[in-house]
């Protein structure tokens, strides 16, 4: 996804924490490419740098047929030549360092438009399979030949039903045929361990949670030690914020996010740091959104103009804008980890959490918790990050060993310990 993901971080983490574990990793797309190797490449890196969409053949052609067909039969793998004449340096940042890649074309909505029909799964065909397929989400596909792992991350349309627009019936369903139909079910931290047992008792037994960890870049790590000076003056001149005199909330801006609270408590705290609020306009964005929009009569926006609204922003310089920020606000309702939480502690930023589901967990004793539901809850929680420097000191060096326990080695362990007990039992 050219704009990035909670799931696609979790996959260039994975991969990293695969491959310098010694590992061969190998990489399946669901981009469309011709047969003819002579375009392959061109047609996959073409929609790869795009916002790609499929298309659903119309009923009854010779594409529906073919796609009914793929109910009995294993869809082939295409391989995708990595050292072809393609220029690939622009998606270093999104593209794992494969040893092979494959694409099987409109794989994963080819496979959920074929679940909902007969809640079938869709089984993939590759050369030399490899002894584990990793899927770095639960979708109705299995790889012949190898022992499949799905990672649910967590279970929001089931727990917040109000607070996503997936088919829940299916959602459900889905859930229910990757617990049965798996190897084994990873999950990234002990609270939607919980939530997925809860719901699907059948997962007890076969569920291991390996939480996560973020690669490390050079970048993150020259950012958490480097030169104070050159960071503000970095963002001074970029964003004209001054170091350390901001609020920051990052992720997407959905319902679950409580980014409308947020907005409402930082108002009501009377901080004058600005409030930056940076992400991608999802599902529910506008009520999310609605105090610092526009009304019948008058620009709110320069009534607020203490709040800053950035839509994206490429990873390097978010990294940059959470180490300069007096501190990151993240109340979200419900989270399977909570990535954001984990980025700021590591570069040593205060950190302003969740309660519930799994944000104990990943912030310990390193953050200020806080009542998701309740606006006067986070809006004294700003009002201590802002006024107590003590306090930012302390959360400063308690973020950074905090963030420790979830370091890129930590998480190879989990992982091999995950592996190696799969690949001692016997294969489903």
């Amino acid at each position: 996804m050219p704009f990035g993901t909670g799931v696609a971080t979790y996959s260039m983490s994975l991969a990293h924490a695969i491959q310098t574990a010694g590992h061969q990793l190998d990489g399946v797309y669901g981009l469309r490419t011709p047969f003819r190797k002579v375009l392959r490449n061109v047609n996959f890196f073409e929609a790869l740098g795009a916002e790609y969409q499929s298309k659903a053949p119309r009923s009854w052609s010779f594409g529906w047929g073919r796609e009914l067909s793929w109910t009995v039969k294993a869809r082939k793998a295409r391989q995708v030549d990595l050292h072809g004449k393609q220029e690939v340096r622009p998606f270093a940042h999104r593209l794992p360092d494969f040893d092979r890649l494959f694409t099987v074309s409109d794989l994963f909505d080819q496979a959920m438009r074929n679940f909902r029909r007969f809640g079938t799964f869709t089984t993939v065909s590759l050369p030399d399979a490899p002894d584990i397929m990793h899927w770095t989400y639960p979708w109705p596909i299995r790889v012949a030949g190898a022992r499949n792992i799905y990672t649910m991350h967590d279970l929001v349309p089931l727990k917040l039903p109000y607070a996503s627009l997936d088919n829940k019936k299916i959602y459900h369903k889905l859930m229910r045929a990757c617990i049965r139909k798996g190897d084994h079910i990873a999950t990234v931290s002990e609270a939607s361990r919980a939530d997925i047992v809860d719901f699907f008792p059948e997962a007890e037994g076969k569920i291991t949670n390996t939480y996560q960890a973020i690669r490390p870049s050079a970048q993150s790590l020259s950012l958490a030690s480097g030169d104070e000076a050159e960071v503000a003056q970095a963002i001074k001149s970029i964003f004209r914020l001054d170091f350390q005199d901001y609020f920051l909330f990052f992720g997407a801006i959905e319902p679950k996010k409580n980014v409308g609270r947020l907005i409402e408590a930082y108002l009501a705290s009377g901080v004058k740091a600005p409030l930056v609020v940076l992400g991608r306009r999802a599902w529910g964005a506008d009520v999310e959104l609605s105090l610092i929009q526009r009304d019948e009569t008058r620009p709110m926006k320069t009534i607020f103009k203490n709040i800053r609204r950035i839509d994206y922003l490429p990873r390097r310089l978010l990294m940059l804008l959470v180490r300069g920020a007096r501190g990151v606000a993240f109340p979200s309702l419900y989270e399977g980890f909570g990535l954001p939480i984990l980025e700021a502690m590591t570069l040593g930023t205060p950190v302003i959490t969740a309660n519930t589901s799994s944000m104990p967990e990943v912030a310990g004793s390193a953050a200020l918790l806080v009542d998701p539901y309740d606006i006067q809850d986070i809006a004294a929680a700003l009002r201590r990050i802002d006024t107590d420097a003590e306090l930012r000191a302390d959360l400063f060096g308690r973020g950074i060993a905090q963030a420790e326990k979830f370091s890129m080695p930590a998480y190879q362990g989990r992982l091999n310990a995950l592996y190696d007990s799969l690949l001692s039992g016997p294969r489903r």
